[in-house]
């Protein structure tokens, strides 16, 4: 544990940044989970769960929390599967 009082704010912050993050990071992963699951069931909510998994990983990369080429092409991937199942 540190004993400088600033070095103690930075851990108290960095700690709850680190929730932060894990909780926006795991809502992204659910959102495109939700997603790849109303494609393979091949549900009428596919655009519903398409927009918010996109919102989600655009979230997440203005954050830093994933470079915003994954996050483009995972959109990109998602949004192949989703054009698959309509053609």
């Amino acid at each position: 544990m540190p004993n400088i009082k600033s070095a103690i704010k930075r851990v108290k912050t960095s700690e709850s940044a680190k929730a932060q993050n894990i909780q926006v990071k795991s809502a992204m992963r659910t959102a495109i989970k939700k997603a790849e699951a109303a494609v393979v069931t091949n549900d009428a909510a596919v655009a519903q769960n398409f927009a918010e998994a996109a919102s989600k990983l655009d979230k997440a990369a203005g954050k830093g929390l994933i470079h915003k080429n994954a996050a483009a092409r995972k959109k990109s991937r998602l949004a192949k599967k989703i054009n698959s199942l309509n053609a």
